[in-house]
């Protein structure tokens, strides 16, 4: 049997470093022939000579004599600039792209490996987000497999394994809650990013984390699942279950729901897209229910967490506005991070750019590329006009 040969886009990031961890435990199965990283040199340097791939990119143009100076004599092709990405996913030495770049960075390199008829491991949701209706199409045109790797994702994929001819009444897309469940907004207003970085479940990156524990990150997933399983917004909710291990539901037209459950570990739907349609054995931690004795849910709080009602109203009117939210939350995140507004501050961000920047029914590829830029720069102000005011 020939090794599924993988790239993985972002290898020295939370996915891309437990994506290694699973080739790794299967050396027989799947082999990582490009590594792409965005600055973090010295961590793609010790990849690199771990897993020997045939490429590797660095994004930072200013790394790339560092990269360079260590692999190309073991007969590595290094190559830097973002560009570099859209090129490296078209080798004939990949069969499935690991997408999994934080945010919009994410989208043309996709799309590359789309038109280069490579299948999809998706753990960037951006992507959806963004031009969902664009990529789902070239995923048709080229006939490619486009494999959710987000849990939730990965959970109403395998439940739907099987179940072809029987229509989807609804799904359901489970949240934790993260950090601040059931706490007030004025809670909310005075919690800092080390409070938001906690998160009681998941070990993410910094992003996604502060995005779980302001809801943003089930409101991109909401948008996500419309497009990768053709769903109406209205078919899609949000439940919020705090022990994480049931990572989605679907139920079907009868009234029936099939339930996918794991332990809270990314290495599991990661394996599963490497192996689609077989499952690999493992020795990962084993879900066990008498660590469980009970298992709770409840409905979200879209007053107080305002970023997953936002996504909603993002999603009915379509368009460029989920490209809109989608900036804009970046922008605040990071802001948030960098501690220049308030954890509210950010939907407030959010919520302003979506009424300011222009809107457009019907977006090409390249409006998509100017309303995130647009996006961008009326958050940025946004964020300056909130500075003025924000005490830290």
């Amino acid at each position: 049997m020939n090794r599924k040969k993988i790239a993985i886009l972002g290898s020295t990031g939370s996915i891309g470093t437990q994506a290694l961890e699973v080739i790794k435990a299967h050396k027989a199965l799947f082999q990582a022939t490009v590594l792409t990283a965005g600055s973090n040199a010295d961590l793609l340097i010790a990849q690199a000579l771990e897993f020997r791939p045939g490429t590797v990119v660095i994004a930072d143009e200013n790394k790339y004599q560092q990269v360079a100076n260590v692999l190309v004599p073991l007969g590595i092709k290094v190559h830097a600039g973002s560009k570099a990405l859209i090129e490296v996913v078209g080798q004939p030495d990949v069969d499935l792209v690991l997408a999994s770049l934080v945010g919009f960075a994410g989208l043309e390199p996709t799309l590359a490996a789309i038109e280069a008829g490579k299948d999809i491991g998706l753990a960037n949701k951006e992507t959806l987000v963004v031009a969902g209706e664009l990529v789902m199409e070239a995923v048709r045109r080229h006939g490619v497999k486009l494999l959710p790797v987000d849990s939730e994702h990965s959970a109403i994929f395998q439940c739907l394994v099987g179940e072809d001819n029987n229509p989807v009444e609804k799904i359901y897309l489970t949240a934790s809650g993260g950090p601040f469940l059931k706490k007030d907004h004025s809670f909310l207003a005075g919690v800092r990013p080390q409070d938001a970085l906690k998160h009681p479940n998941w070990v993410m990156g910094q992003k996604i984390t502060i995005d779980s524990a302001s809801l943003m990150n089930k409101g991109l997933e909401v948008i996500e699942a419309k497009w990768l399983f053709g769903l109406d917004v209205a078919q899609i909710d949000v439940v919020v279950h705090p022990q994480s291990v049931v990572h989605s539901l679907v139920q079907f037209q009868d009234g029936s729901i099939k339930a996918q459950l794991g332990v809270p570990d990314m290495k599991l739907p990661i394996q599963y897209a490497f192996s689609y349609p077989n499952r690999a054995a493992n020795h990962f931690k084993r879900f066990n229910f008498a660590d469980y004795r009970s298992l709770s849910f409840e409905e979200p709080d879209l007053k107080t967490f305002r970023n997953l009602a936002l996504a909603y109203e993002a999603i009915a009117k379509g368009g460029n506005l989920p490209c809109v939210l989608n900036a804009a939350n970046e922008i605040a995140v990071a802001a948030f991070l960098n501690s220049e507004i308030s954890f509210t501050g950010m939907s407030d961000v959010i919520a302003e750019t979506m009424v300011k920047a222009p809107y457009l029914e019907v977006p090409t590829i390249q409006d998509f590329s100017q309303s995130d830029a647009e996006s961008r720069q009326i958050a940025r102000q946004l964020v300056t006009n909130q500075q003025k005011v924000y005490q830290i």
